[in-house]
């Protein structure tokens, strides 16, 4: 099963990341209805920014933005080697 973002839905009961018992996201549509620019945004300076990379990606794809994975996702920094 892909690792999906679960937010606290005590805390928001209407967080567009929700997702239900078999991990069906429960507004689909607030995503659906957005262009690729303002998903970019939401992901990037909206509600997604604290979101871990892995779980952007799984979302990305789960609504069908999979192109959109390079512009939400900063490449991950590695330190270097000694």
């Amino acid at each position: 099963m892909t690792n999906f973002y679960r937010p606290d839905l005590g805390a928001n009961p209407n967080d567009p990341f929700a997702r239900d018992e078999t991990g069906t996201l429960v507004r689909r549509g607030y995503w659906l209805d957005m262009g690729d620019r303002s998903v970019i945004l939401a992901m990037t300076q909206g509600i997604g920014a604290s979101l871990a990379n892995d779980h952007k990606r799984a979302h990305l794809a789960d609504i069908g933005r999979d192109h959109l994975i390079d512009d939400v996702c900063g490449q991950d920094i590695l330190p270097p080697e000694r």
